[in-house]
């Protein structure tokens, strides 16, 4: 299995490479693919070492699998040129999510509907997808009619740039600033950027891409993203309407019971999840369980997940590994 990794010296490229190495991914011959100014740097993948090569170069070596984490105007460009090679391409960036012919895929939820003829597979925002892997199983169970999401995002999601911007403030540093304002003890509205409607990108991902994942459009999302200042792993307040009624029990049950879900959700010990809890875990963490004592069927729940790894390199693996594990690549 010759396996490109598309940004392999980025902070997503990264955590790919180890978790490539962790779930001993079937990688007969790995290809670092990064930009022009770090072509021909070394990187280390299971103690042997690998030239990185550039895109061109990439495309001809014909992978089997191309796992992309370099950016939307990089993934438009260049995942076409990888799929007429024949190469599949697992894209973690947005710019293939809401096209209509892509399929987006969270495994434990829709990896069924992949297909030999998908050569673009694109991977869910990293908030979109720890939100869904707790409302889907409860969405089958209850019918979602409208969800409140408010999230509380790490610095992480937004790069390199914004981990030094935190670090520096921290340290009482100037140095270059990822954000508009200080991150350090603050919290910014503001992730990604505002659109005409006054939401912003982030915002409507988080409104549009659950129902593309669950094949749905009769339930509504609402969302506001605040960045905070933590270096990984994103948190999520989450307030779901369904059609039927439920109970607490049930509903632990059914989460539990859910792959890739953990259940962290005992007032009595102070267990809930947290983001140092989840960090480099791939685990979706649900906690704060409790019904909305305002209307009807409605339930608040905590959400929880280290957003560079199910957010990000661990779903686009798994999705690699579904092809390789029903033939499709």
């Amino acid at each position: 299995m010759k396996v490109a990794v598309v940004g392999a010296t980025g902070m997503v490229g990264e955590v790919m490479l180890k978790v490539l190495a962790e779930r001993n991914f079937p990688v007969t011959e790995l290809i670092p693919v990064a930009s022009e100014r770090s072509v021909g740097k070394t990187l280390t993948y299971k103690g042997t070492d690998y030239k990185v090569v550039g895109l061109e170069t990439a495309v001809s070596m014909r992978p089997d699998i191309a796992l992309f984490s370099a950016g939307g105007d990089t993934s438009l460009e260049w995942a076409p040129k990888f799929a007429e090679a024949g190469t599949t391409v697992v894209d973690n960036s947005s710019a293939w999510r809401m096209d209509p012919t892509k399929k987006l895929v969270v495994p434990e939820i829709n990896a069924n509907e992949l297909t030999k003829d998908d050569k673009i597979i694109a991977n869910p925002n990293c908030s979109t997808i720890q939100l869904v892997m707790a409302l889907a199983p409860l969405h089958k169970a209850f019918t979602m009619k409208r969800v409140v999401v408010s999230t509380y995002q790490s610095v992480s999601g937004t790069g390199v740039k914004a981990v030094k911007q935190l670090e520096n403030e921290i340290a009482g540093v100037d140095g270059e600033m990822a954000y508009p304002y200080p991150i350090g003890r603050n919290a910014l509205p503001h992730c990604d950027v505002f659109l005409e409607n006054g939401y912003t990108k982030e915002e409507m991902k988080l409104a549009k891409e659950p129902q593309k994942i669950l094949s749905d459009s009769t339930f509504s999302v609402c969302a506001t993203a605040v960045r905070i200042p933590t270096a990984g792993g994103h948190s999520e307040s989450v307030n779901v309407q369904f059609e039927n009624d439920f109970d607490l029990a049930e509903v632990r049950k059914i989460l539990s019971e859910t792959p890739g879900v953990v259940v962290q959700d005992n007032t009595a010990t102070n267990t809930y999840p947290m983001p140092i809890y989840a960090h480099d875990k791939d685990d979706v963490f649900v906690g704060r369980i409790r019904r909305d004592e305002t209307q009807p069927n409605t339930l608040n729940m905590w959400i929880v997940a280290d957003n560079l790894r199910k957010g990000a390199a661990t779903n686009t693996i798994q999705i690699a590994e579904y092809l390789i594990k029903n033939q499709l690549v």
